[in-house]
């Protein structure tokens, strides 16, 4: 039984952000650090896993679909990217990385001490592109749990890169929003699981991070991609509102 989990999701290739995380004491010293995918795909892609792989067996990886569509560019799996950092990134992974991205799962389940078994996803249990949000309805919820082991109480997922905790069906869903790619208000948001879960953002600079990305990646629209996402240009409301058809509120359920 794991006493503290940190979850860290969608870093999106964002050095100084992750660092700003890892920095947190009670990161430092958490039984395991859950990342729950979209780890890599943005301008910093291979000093972001190295930094990760650095920690050893503390660490516990879960892929999402921004992860699989890296490994899909390489290997010739997938057509061109509406996001033109992806085939970027996908081109600067050496092959010991590609295969690290390649292998991970797409959910984890541990046992965190007043949570019972945790599953942890990157967008949904069984889909690592499916979107819910806070205000899905419950039908929608009871779509995306079909299947799920009824041990199972916890689910942590992101991919939305908005953070949340509410019931569903009797299970607490937790979604800790984005390390990396923050929508809403700047930092580097997180959380820290046991007894309870409990949402957290870690507070940086995002003018010296801004200037750190720029000097660092060789991404040639990196200060734009920078300015953009770490001082959370991209709102909530805009964010929901682009979100929220693909909860199935305004087509059937796929």
């Amino acid at each position: 039984m794991l006493n503290r989990v940190a979850v860290l999701s969608d870093v999106h290739g964002v050095l100084p952000a992750l660092e700003a995380v890892l920095a947190e004491p009670e990161v430092a010293a958490a039984d395991r650090i859950v990342l729950t995918g979209d780890i890599a795909a943005g301008p910093q892609p291979v000093q972001v896993l190295d930094r990760l792989l650095g920690l050893g067996g503390r660490v516990v990886w879960v892929g999402g679909n921004a992860d699989r569509e890296l490994v899909e560019h390489r290997r010739g799996g997938s057509g061109p990217s509406p996001d033109p950092v992806v085939p970027w990134a996908a081109e600067q992974l050496r092959p010991d990385l590609l295969d690290l991205l390649a292998r991970l799962p797409r959910s984890v389940t541990l046992p965190v001490r007043g949570l019972g078994a945790v599953l942890f996803c990157h967008a949904t249990p069984r889909d690592d592109e499916e979107v819910v949000l806070v205000d899905s309805r419950p039908d929608r919820w009871r779509e995306v749990f079909t299947g799920l082991a009824p041990e199972v109480r916890t689910v942590v997922c992101g991919h939305t890169h908005m953070p949340f905790v509410r019931l569903a069906h009797g299970r607490l869903v937790a979604n800790p929003g984005s390390v990396g790619m923050p929508y809403g208000r700047p930092g580097a948001h997180w959380a820290l699981l046991g007894p309870g879960t409990d949402l957290r953002v870690t507070a940086f600079d995002p003018a010296a991070a801004t200037a750190a990305v720029s000097r660092d990646s060789a991404y040639p629209d990196a200060a734009a991609w920078a300015d953009h996402y770490l001082y959370a240009r991209s709102t909530d409301t805009e964010a929901h509102e682009a979100f929220a058809p693909r909860d199935g509120r305004t087509a059937p359920p796929r």
